[in-house]
């Protein structure tokens, strides 16, 4: 069977009809309407084609998902060496693949770490991680920052922004409780009272812009984790696996979580994959009770080799440096840009790999991501504070492609400043 004959449209019009029919109609029109006709068609390393044929770069990597590129040639060998022996695999049973991931991921980890359950995908994930904060403690409360996210089921979508949880009727305060990002004071106001049995923190908010902890403000929140007896869970479902020039961004900060989620990149963008590490005390119910959790396709056994490649990829030390190279080469270059845009192009933020760009427009990123788009670049704005753009080249990027990215930039934000009408002190 050829997968054209699956997939087969007349044209992007048709598709485009089709999906706002039968797929999402509210998702489907704002792309139209924002000038994104976007389909994407065929996809190489850090390339994919629309369907009508334009060539872009992917600077937003689908929240880090693509981390090693589409379809990685490394990845996707093997899992297709793997479907000639394994498949989704039975959640119920002892598996060769989940145990040898499961292992991988406690050796890459804080020495806190010691379990892994698996899930789907990061909600998913980060709803184990308040289920088994709650066993632990014997509390209900969980706080989260103003304007987090932290996914979109059950009890992950009431850690995150009323945008999202007052939509399905989960914005409870009562038990989910929101604070002020860099502030400890208020930190340690939500946690005095002795109910909280987690804090669930983005090591960087990627939906509001990669703002970035000041020095010191993660540690202090584990410190008051530890001084009221809650748990600490690092979310780095985004912003883990290299992105930050460290496998894991929480340890830049020197804190020892006791529950770390990761997914989207883990999968190497072949296979739907996500992982909760936990602490001893946190996974206490996996001796307790380990059916408390199911997911049929939560460690299915392909994703869990696609999550094994993708490991030993990241690791390799030639990686860590090229991560480190690119982060030099895309900081510097943004700088040049934003310096010749000082009305407009108005703040860099950065980690590594992981950056936001600002523009003094209330949707400046997106007036830029609609230009970005016309001149062959994807990255796409932060949904929670459209003034800000996500920026995340992949950790693989060659030096020709950097240089062709930042090319294409300099043209898109120039362009974006003469046709948009900053607030501020006007363009350039």
């Amino acid at each position: 069977m050829e997968v054209d004959d699956l997939v087969r449209f007349g044209s992007k019009a048709e598709l485009l009809e089709r999906a706002a029919e039968y797929w999402n109609p509210d998702k489907t029109a704002f792309w139209v309407g924002s000038g994104i006709d976007l389909v994407i068609d065929r996809r190489e390393g850090y390339l994919f084609w629309d369907m009508d044929g334009r060539r872009l770069i992917d600077v937003h990597l689908n929240g880090g998902t693509y981390n090693l590129g589409h379809r990685n040639p490394e990845v996707m060998g093997a899992v297709t060496a793997a479907m000639g022996r394994f498949d989704i695999g039975n959640h119920h049973f002892p598996s060769l693949a989940r145990t040898a991931l499961a292992e991988a991921l406690v050796r890459s980890a804080p020495a806190t770490l010691t379990k892994v359950a698996y899930a789907s995908g990061g909600g998913e994930a980060v709803d184990i991680a308040l289920k088994s904060a709650r066993h632990a403690t014997g509390r209900r409360g969980i706080v989260s920052v103003m304007k987090a996210y932290h996914g979109h089921t059950g009890l992950a979508v009431a850690t995150g922004d009323e945008r999202f949880s007052k939509l399905f009727l989960a914005d409870r305060p009562e038990e989910f409780r929101q604070v002020p990002f860099n502030d400890l004071e208020a930190m340690e106001h939500a946690l005095r009272p002795g109910d909280v049995a987690a804090v669930v923190m983005e090591t960087i908010r990627a939906t509001y812009g990669f703002p970035l902890a000041e020095p010191g403000y993660l540690a202090g929140v584990k410190a008051l984790c530890e001084r009221y007896d809650a748990l600490y869970i690092a979310d780095e479902v985004q912003t883990g696996l290299m992105r930050t020039g460290e496998l894991w961004g929480i340890t830049k900060h020197g804190v020892e979580p006791d529950i770390l989620v990761t997914g989207k990149g883990l999968s190497g963008g072949v296979y739907p994959i996500a992982a909760v590490l936990l602490s001893e005390r946190a996974g206490a119910w996996l001796r307790e009770d380990g059916f408390g959790h199911m997911s049929t396709f939560g460690g299915a056994e392909l994703g869990c080799i696609a999550a094994l490649a993708t490991l030993e990829i990241t690791l390799r030390p030639e990686v860590r440096s090229t991560v480190h190279y690119i982060a030099d080469a895309v900081g510097t270059g943004l700088r040049a840009i934003r310096d010749d845009h000082p009305g407009w192009f108005t703040g860099i933020r950065q980690d590594g790999v992981v950056l936001g760009l600002e523009f003094d427009h209330p949707e400046g990123a997106k007036h830029v991501m609609r230009e970005l788009y016309e001149v062959g670049v994807w990255a796409i704005f932060s949904s929670l504070d459209p003034r800000v753009l996500q920026f995340k080249p992949g950790i693989l990027m060659t030096p020709d492609l950097v240089e062709e990215l930042l090319d294409r930039v300099a043209v898109g934000v120039s362009r974006a400043a003469r046709r948009a009408a900053p607030v501020g002190q006007g363009t350039a």
